[in-house]
């Protein structure tokens, strides 16, 4: 089969496309560096002919609210109408566990617009929401840091790995649409203090994680259980002793 992936050369898409190549798919890497470009529409006609599949993983350059929110408006209506002149046969968009629930924060809300657009266009689909990649704890660490502490909350967390994700996004793209949701999840579940707590150990950082009972997600005021999944999830095989030990190797 013909697929597009759409942010291919990311995090997650580099590891989805080159799954979806050894299993003998034909797979384009799309992304404005490979001259296909779902903001302007640059090389979008070209790219759908004869696709069957197209898996969205863009993400906004800015996570500004206004930017954010723009973005996967524009990117979202220019994929979609080139899939349906095309006659694309199922959209598969990576989506966040708990999106609805954080509509206080602009990027949720950006979220959620997107997969609004999918929902409503007609094209077969399936929407993949997954909890945040262990890959970001570094991140969520370096935004809560004040001096030599980090101040972070004890919400729950279920990170996943991104080898993860990316299996169950090509296992999803090659599966028939369900034409709803799906959750994946990471295997364990957490406080967020302290999971950044254990990281920063292993990492030998000598910053000091402070709990301060807010519960709080980039910027905006989250329920203690808005991060992880309310019901059934896919859960992931790597924990984070076994991403950590494959982190320690690559180093």
């Amino acid at each position: 089969m013909k697929i597009v992936v759409i942010g291919g050369t990311g995090l997650i898409g580099t590891k989805v496309v080159n799954q979806l190549r050894q299993a003998g798919h034909q797979v384009i890497a799309a992304s404005p560096a490979t001259g296909i470009n779902t903001l302007t529409g640059e090389g979008l006609a070209e790219a759908m002919k004869e696709t069957d599949i197209v898996i969205d993983l863009a993400n906004s350059p800015s996570f500004e609210d206004k930017a954010v929110m723009e973005f996967f408006q524009t990117a979202g209506h220019n994929l979609l109408a080139a899939e349906i002149n095309a006659g694309v046969k199922h959209h598969i968009a990576l989506s966040i566990v708990g999106v609805d629930i954080m509509q206080n924060i602009g990027y949720m809300r950006a979220k959620k617009v997107q997969e609004e657009l999918i929902e409503q266009s007609g094209v077969p689909y399936t929407i993949v929401r997954s909890t945040q990649f262990i890959e970001f704890i570094a991140g969520i660490a370096n935004q809560a840091t004040d001096g030599n502490e980090v101040h972070l909350s004890d919400v729950l967390f279920q990170p996943i790995a991104s080898d993860d994700v990316a299996k169950f996004v090509a296992k999803y793209a090659l599966a028939a649409p369900l034409n709803g949701r799906v959750e994946i999840a990471g295997p364990e579940r957490f406080e967020m203090y302290k999971i950044v707590e254990r990281y920063l150990q292993l990492a030998n950082d000598p910053r000091k994680v402070i709990p301060n009972g807010k519960p709080a997600y980039f910027g905006g005021e989250v329920t203690h259980s808005a991060l992880v999944p309310a019901g059934e999830a896919q859960k992931g095989a790597v924990t984070f002793e076994n991403w950590w030990a494959t982190q320690a190797v690559k180093a």
